[in-house]
């Protein structure tokens, strides 16, 4: 294959302001949905009651959505938790009064009287027995696994750590890349990861997926993945900056991409192989969150060559600038 020739010769900052354009179309796109139709916060972040249940065979969604709706239980949010036999039902906590037990149980009686099922007893394992209508009792045919609460409040504080903690991540790298190199490869890491972090959270926007904690833990796993391509780039530049004797800053930087693109995207292709099985096959629990590195790990390969190193290249990078800081 062409991009593990160790000889390449790719031009890949003749394309930064291509580059640029269609970044700024996605960061755009992005943004535009965010003030048209907000984020899909999980109720990690709004507060509410989350019910998974187990039926006895196959079921539909839309009917359960409806049975709800019936009893007054509306705006519910209903999927499929790794099989057709396994719900999670998400209600936000400002649509219907009462505490979480109060919630669900009336879901869980709700979800169980078309089967004609009353609650009597749960066994040792865990197990609900139920008595019917027909005076049967055995195992009910909607078992009810695990209820969960936030409050509102809760939700709230969880929103404003999560972006402190965002914030103190890239102070926190742009303090280290400008010890670690120069100045201007830190505001080129910190550039190339603020366009990171805005893509990945704008495709969440535009396709509407449940923004959870999972998903916020993904975002700061992308920034230190991106991160670490972008050192890898910069540490190269660095090494052919101070031995070179000849070539502009272009030429120069434009080797130094060349010479790190074999390990670029072998490191990107072998970690997309685990994110994709984890998003086809993991489940509705980790489908946020394996979807945020997937975007995250494609973005971040791209901005730590198109991204980071013309960001470097606009502050006008010079090999004096690399001899000043050998001598330091």
């Amino acid at each position: 294959m062409e991009f593990l020739r160790k000889d390449l010769k790719i031009d890949f900052l003749g394309h930064r302001r291509s580059a640029a354009i269609l970044s700024a179309v996605l960061i755009v796109a992005g943004m535009a949905s965010i003030f048209v139709q907000g984020i899909n916060w999980g109720l990690d972040f709004t507060g509410g009651t989350l019910v998974e249940v187990r039926y006895g065979e196959q079921v539909s969604v839309d009917d359960i959505r409806q049975q709800l709706a019936d009893s007054d239980i509306p705006d519910t949010t209903v999927q499929y938790f790794g099989t057709s036999r396994d719900v999670m039902i998400r209600l936000p906590s400002k649509n219907v009064e009462g505490t979480a037990a109060e919630l669900s149980t009336r879901i869980v009686e709700t979800l169980r009287a078309p089967y004609g099922e009353t609650l009597t007893e749960s066994t040792a394992g865990g197990l609900q027995n139920c008595q019917r209508t027909d005076n049967a009792t055995g195992e009910c045919f909607v078992q009810m696994r695990r209820v969960e609460f936030v409050g509102p409040k809760v939700g709230e504080e969880l929103t404003e750590q999560g972006g402190l903690a965002m914030l103190y991540a890239l102070i926190g790298i742009l303090i280290y890349v400008a010890w670690r190199f120069e100045w201007r490869f830190a505001i080129g890491s910190v550039v190339a990861l603020v366009h990171d972090v805005l893509i990945t959270v704008g495709m969440f926007s535009i396709f509407q997926f449940e923004f959870t904690l999972a998903v916020l833990a993904a975002v700061l796993a992308v920034i230190g993945y991106s991160l670490n391509d972008t050192i890898v780039v910069f540490d190269r530049i660095r090494e052919n900056f101070r031995r070179s004797r000849q070539g502009t800053s272009v030429e120069i930087m434009n080797r130094s991409i060349n010479q790190t693109l074999r390990r670029t995207i072998l490191t990107s292709f072998t970690t997309l192989l685990v994110v994709l099985t984890l998003l086809i096959f993991g489940g509705e629990v980790i489908r946020g969150f394996s979807f945020a590195l997937l975007i995250g790990v494609i973005v971040g390969t791209y901005s730590s060559i198109f991204i980071a190193s013309p960001a470097v290249l606009a502050l006008k990078i010079t090999r004096e600038d690399m001899a000043i800081t050998q001598e330091t």
